[in-house]
């Protein structure tokens, strides 16, 4: 089984990256093969709704997203880790995962997804919040912890520290690792629901 791991972080050695590796440290003991990508210092431009990729299959900005988008499809998880910016994930995540999402044809649902935040002090809810959206939109199950799945400290390694806050990125990635497993299993003996053709209501008219 297989976890993509995206850090947002545009710091080396960052309070994201160590909250994420807290997570690899519990994926590599339950022998998931867990690759990181890291794009926080990325230049990655936004979505220009130009829809080509409807087309191509593709995102028409050739550039990390692509790269990226192979090892989405093969995973069973991903997780979606970002330091904290005015209360939202950083501005290079988000549009990198929002091109990630809506420029990749394949179905994602039964992947599972759990989104990290990290903050100083304050902002985590809001920033944890926006990246599960992603997950809720696609029908993916989402991954919880035995608390939202947030980390604190301002300084490279402070979130060494925030015991509570590394207990639950442990804490999460059993439970993603349970959850990819289960979902294995069932998919095996009963299969997945069925897709219904997707049906586009607008509100105005």
């Amino acid at each position: 089984m297989k976890v993509l791991m995206i850090s947002g972080s545009p710091r080396k050695e960052s309070n994201t990256d160590m909250a994420l590796a807290e997570m690899k440290k519990i994926f590599d003991e339950s022998d998931i093969e867990c690759e990181v990508v890291k794009i926080g210092s990325s230049n990655i431009r936004g979505c220009t709704d130009c829809r080509k990729c409807l087309e191509t299959g593709k995102c028409v900005f050739d550039d990390l997203v692509n790269q990226a988008a192979p090892k989405f499809e093969e995973a069973d998880g991903i997780v979606i880790g970002s330091p904290v910016y005015y209360a939202q994930p950083n501005a290079s995540l988000t549009a990198f995962v929002q091109r990630l999402f809506f420029s990749t044809p394949f179905d994602k649902r039964w992947k599972v997804g759990a989104a990290v935040a990290v903050a100083r002090r304050g902002g985590c809810a809001t920033a944890f919040d926006a990246m599960n959206k992603y997950f809720g939109i696609a029908g993916m199950p989402i991954a919880t912890s035995q608390y939202w799945n947030m980390v604190y400290g301002r300084d490279p390694g402070d979130v060494a520290e925030d015991l509570e806050g590394m207990q639950t990125m442990r804490t999460l990635a059993r439970n993603m690792v349970f959850l990819m497993k289960s979902i294995a299993l069932g998919k095996e003996k009963y299969g997945i629901p069925e897709k219904e053709d997707h049906v586009s209501t607008s509100f105005i008219r």
